[in-house]
């Protein structure tokens, strides 16, 4: 299934996968608003998981960001290409994309995610089902354990910076750092030699 999947996102076209992207965000975007209006009694709850502590969100957002981001630099530098390869997904969505496109599909992607998994699954079925979820979410990864370690671990981090700040704002900011980061490097990265 590895291969097929590489093989199958090697030949779409790059507006199929901006259409899979979209579609994928909005969907979840719109999964996690029909959910909010089943799991929260009233607005003032809803709310309250919306803090704009800029302090709280810089600190515990961007400082938890920093440190994911200069993990997976170093990852990078010590794995070999083909252990930390996604089969290509990413460089198909951000190698050649504008760095003004990059940054909207990362804000689209964080602002859609962890208000699903943080701020309805996690809020009100807990951290592990939020991150398991997560991680089904993610087979794609699956044949390769680095990724999948990683964005399991990923998501168990994000979970307990979420458990730690009770301010999806946080998680949201963090989440969207760490994509963005990971586009401008693959945008702007030489291409390496694999031996």
């Amino acid at each position: 299934m590895g291969n097929r999947q590489v093989e199958l996102i090697q030949n779409m076209k790059d507006k199929e996968v901006l259409f899979h992207l979209y579609f994928t965000q909005f969907s979840i975007l719109l999964l996690a608003i029909v959910l909010g209006f089943f799991l929260f009694g009233d607005l003032a709850s809803f709310l309250h998981i919306w803090k704009w502590d800029i302090k709280e969100i810089l600190l515990f957002g961007g400082g938890s960001a920093i440190i994911v981001i200069g993990i997976d630099v170093i990852l990078m530098k010590v794995l070999p290409r083909e252990m930390y390869d996604d089969g290509g997904i990413n460089e198909k969505v951000f190698k050649n994309r504008p760095v003004w496109h990059s940054f909207i599909i990362c804000m689209l992607v964080a602002f859609s995610e962890e208000f699903f998994f943080r701020g309805m699954i996690q809020t009100h079925f807990g951290l592990i089902i939020a991150s398991s979820i997560f991680a089904i979410l993610h087979i794609r990864y699956l044949y390769k354990w680095v990724l999948f370690t990683a964005v399991v671990s990923l998501s168990f981090f994000i979970g307990w910076i979420y458990e730690l700040t009770a301010n999806i704002n946080v998680t949201i900011f963090m989440h969207f750092l760490i994509d963005f980061a990971s586009a401008l490097i693959l945008r702007f990265q030489k291409t390496r030699n694999v031996s």
